[in-house]
């Protein structure tokens, strides 16, 4: 395996299923990218069609795994809520196309009983998405690397992926002997496998997010999501009132749909929230954050929260693989050489599902 971010990892974990040794090759000293730069958030009941299948297995492998790691995951849902008629309705079709107890409608009562009576008064309803999971990204994937370790996983951090041929993997300490190499390395597929990123149109997604401080006390078990996010993630997206939602948030708020906004935070352990994001593409991403997009952003938390001030505490770009022409891309880069990448914002969401799908193929 090379790479030891999330779908490096859930390839490692899959493999070891199947009785095979394994051995993970990672140029950093520990995963610093897209798996501990996001939310946290298996984003499982807000996908459609196969990705709703791959979320599902996904969110098996990460109960099992927590369970065995000691890894957190909550099994606290999602909140979307709503603040205009229009994202309620998606809301209502979503659930209505759901078995019950899947996607379930909520008054403004008992959403605004999530944040307290201080949150945005235009709050109007909302739904519980029921299967979504929660993780700490900063503790999941090292937490699961550490326990793919302890079960004979061999790890060679700091070390350099340099290509290949069939049976063999070059590396910066040296070669080694293996049945099947699988390249995880997200939106750097380009960097050692140029024609095949460019053949599926794999380019980069940056992202401005951050952590806040919140009045101590707080606690939203759920991640929280908004009208943005319902026009991102397909089972909204695909629903009859979905254009209408699009306009409407186009009108009203012309300056969130040029940013790519994702209205949404997470709360980790220590009572911080993440929270962003937007979203920006380029082949190469340029490395300095637009504070106007940040402080957009953030505006829209203190309004739905009702904060009278927030502290922000860090702020960091995420950058992760995306292509227009499909949300994960499994490929014959060489001989004996497959590439594994989600192109989309889902990593945590389908990684431990979409391995095992990648192993089974391999036979």
């Amino acid at each position: 395996m090379v790479g030891a971010g999330i779908v490096g990892l859930a390839l490692a974990a899959a493999a070891l299923r199947r009785g095979l040794s394994v051995t993970v090759v990672e140029r950093d000293a520990r995963a610093v990218g897209a798996s501990v730069r996001n939310f946290g958030h298996c984003c499982t009941t807000a996908q459609s069609g196969e990705l709703l299948e791959l979320a599902l297995l996904a969110r098996e492998r990460w109960l099992e795994y927590g369970r065995a790691a000691g890894i957190m995951t909550l099994q606290s849902g999602a909140l979307a809520v709503a603040r205009s008629r229009t994202e309620l309705e998606v809301l209502e079709q979503l659930s209505a196309s759901r078995e019950v107890g899947q996607v379930v409608p909520l008054s403004s009562a008992e959403v605004r009983e999530t944040f307290g009576d201080r949150s945005d008064v235009r709050i109007i309803g909302g739904a519980r998405l029921r299967d979504d999971l929660r993780v700490d990204p900063r503790e999941a994937v090292g937490g699961l690397a550490a326990w793919l370790a302890g079960r004979g996983v061999r790890f060679l951090w700091q070390t350099s992926y340099q290509g290949g041929e069939d049976g063999v993997a070059r590396t910066s300490r040296g070669r080694i002997r293996s049945a099947r190499t699988l390249v995880s390395v997200g939106h750097e597929l380009d960097y050692l496998f140029p024609a095949l990123a460019a053949e599926h149109e794999v380019q980069r997604c940056g992202l401005q997010m951050a952590r806040i401080a919140v009045p101590e006390g707080t606690v939203i078990r759920p991640a929280v999501l908004t009208g943005t996010s319902m026009l991102r993630y397909p089972a909204f997206a695909e629903t009859p009132a979905a254009a209408r939602l699009a306009r409407e948030i186009g009108e009203r708020s012309p300056e969130l749909i040029a940013i790519g906004a994702n209205v949404m935070f997470t709360q980790r352990p220590d009572g911080t929230l993440i929270v962003g994001d937007s979203h920006f593409y380029a082949d190469t991403m340029h490395p300095f954050q637009d504070e106007a997009t940040s402080e957009r952003l953030l505006s829209e938390i203190v309004a739905l929260l009702g904060l009278r001030r927030l502290r922000v505490v860090e702020r960091w770009q995420g950058v992760y693989a995306s292509s227009p022409r499909q949300p994960f891309l499994v490929a014959e880069a060489a001989p004996g050489v497959t590439a594994v990448s989600v192109t989309s914002g889902v990593g945590m969401t389908i990684s431990l599902g979409l391995a095992e799908r990648v192993l089974d193929g391999l036979g």
